[in-house]
């Protein structure tokens, strides 16, 4: 029989051990409904933490929370016709309702576009009534057929943003403004380092006429479309009449953005940074940063869970989220085990002798050097050394991501069997130039089973830039960078 604490290594099944290390770390479970997961209350907690972080940068930027139904009128969303030919073969309708069917099917959102732009009709008449700057924090359903726990679910929680401008310009602004917060939020939070640019036309999100993505790579070097940021032109405008008076009179449609990040968010953090141990969550999303083991030995027990209590309270009060595991049925051993395993960033140990000599034991979940499991310190030492150890974690996990996508990089790849070479010895991005045929995308998708992630932004592309076509036969007319992904 298999033993059962052990994970699968990712170096030899990596997607055993992501469905292992969800499980086991009490992130998420699988539900009675087809496709759908149950996010449990660890798991849940790094949402949390995701979520204030996030909704402080968009309420930072003018941006305001709003509500729209779950339900949509079909007919709203067969209005926009590259959006519902996106959107079709993931579309849940419900059909009936109160024992009876309906006259009109309501399709569950995938995505909530028309009818929030239905909506922005009715409350814009003039230039004045702009911009409108909106986001709502909800649940959408995509009806997948191949799903895995946080990366794609039937149903999945997220933020969508819409906003409606009077020029091209301010919408165009509004789009990178929000592709660098989300970028800005990937390496502060999750130190998950993304690349950022535009999609290519095949890529772009239905009804769109720009999309410009996060793209992060996971340990085992694919690609993870973290975070996506779109500009919609009036393309919607025009199907919802989102019309408004301009300053000189004039009547003209508005201009619209949508963008969005969700709960893929922690698969991408898990394939960021677990390790054969279990999960890693940086330090600025842990629901707990410390969690406080008391050694109990014997029968007076009293004075190290007092002691325990008061390291618990005294780090609240610096800021830091501390927990006491002081469960009787479990060895300290198992409880290392199980926050190792849940990835919790730093543990305090303290039992009899430590309270004695006014110490307390200190393990942080990656240990600083191979082999140093933990370190014994004076009990005010650790205490105020943890905030600054906290950041120094976080910092570290940032340092590490970033260093492992640019090793796992190749630029300059300049043939079709070139980026096969590269592809079979574990390269992540692939960086080329590329003459924007599709039919170039087309033909390395079906060899290589990799795709274009982004054409990157400037911060990102390789000098010089390319000149040719990795298919040989053309001109490059931009760099792309292709990888396979999830």
């Amino acid at each position: 029989m298999a033993d059962e604490k052990r994970l699968t290594p990712q170096s030899e099944d990596f997607a055993a051990w992501y469905n292992e290390v969800v499980l086991r770390a009490e992130l998420a479970d699988y539900s009675p409904v087809r496709g759908s997961m149950v996010i449990r209350p660890w798991g849940y907690g790094i949402w949390e933490n995701m979520q204030r972080a996030l909704d402080t940068m968009f309420k930072e930027t003018g941006h305001e929370n709003a509500y729209f139904p779950l339900l949509i009128p079909m007919s709203f969303i067969e209005r926009e016709k590259e959006h519902v030919e996106g959107f079709a073969p993931e579309l849940a309708v419900v059909t009936q309702a109160g024992g009876k069917e309906l006259e009109e099917p309501y399709a569950i959102r995938p995505t909530s576009e028309t009818i929030i732009y239905a909506m922005y009709a009715k409350w814009v008449q003039s230039y004045r009534d702009l911009p409108i700057l909106l986001n709502q924090w909800a649940n959408v359903m995509r009806w997948e057929l191949r799903t895995r726990l946080f990366l794609r679910t039937a149903e999945f929680l997220w933020q969508e943003g819409h906003t409606a401008h009077a020029t091209a310009e301010e919408a165009e602004e509004e789009t990178r403004l929000i592709l660098g917060i989300y970028r800005r939020f990937m390496e502060d939070w999750i130190a998950m380092p993304p690349l950022t640019g535009l999609k290519s036309e095949s890529e772009k999100f239905a009804g769109a006429v720009r999309s410009y993505s996060c793209e992060a790579l996971m340990k085992d070097n694919k690609a993870l479309q973290a975070g996506t940021s779109h500009f919609l032109g009036q393309n919607f405008a025009r199907q919802f009449d989102l019309k408004f008076q301009t300053e000189d009179g004039r009547e003209e449609y508005a201009w619209n953005t949508s963008w969005g990040v969700s709960t893929r968010l922690v698969g991408g953090m898990v394939m960021t940074h677990g390790d054969d141990n279990g999960l890693v969550v940086p330090p600025r999303l842990a629901p707990v940063q410390v969690v406080i083991v008391p050694i109990l030995r014997g029968d007076d027990t009293g004075p190290v869970l007092e002691k325990a209590e008061e390291l618990r309270a005294r780090l609240h009060e610096m800021g830091v989220r501390a927990r006491v595991d002081a469960r009787d049925k479990l060895s300290p051993g198992a409880k290392y085990f199980e926050w190792e395993r849940k990835g919790v960033p730093y543990r305090i140990e303290v039992g009899p002798r430590d309270l004695a000599e006014g110490k307390v034991a200190l393990a942080r979940r990656i240990p600083v050097r191979e082999g140093e499991r933990k370190e014994f310190l004076p009990e005010e030492q650790a205490l105020g050394e943890l905030p600054h150890l906290l950041e120094a974690f976080q910092r570290e996990l940032l340092a590490a991501a970033r260093e492992r996508r640019e090793a796992a990089s190749v630029r300059g790849v300049s043939s079709l069997d070139e980026m096969g070479e590269a592809f079979e010895s574990g390269a992540g991005f692939v960086y080329t130039g590329w003459s924007g045929d599709p039919a170039v995308e087309a033909e390395v998708k079906a060899r290589f089973k990799a795709t274009i992630r982004v054409l990157p932004s400037e911060e990102f592309r390789t000098d010089p830039a390319p000149a040719k076509c990795v298919s040989g036969t053309a001109d490059a007319v931009t760099e792309a960078v292709w990888a396979r992904a999830y």
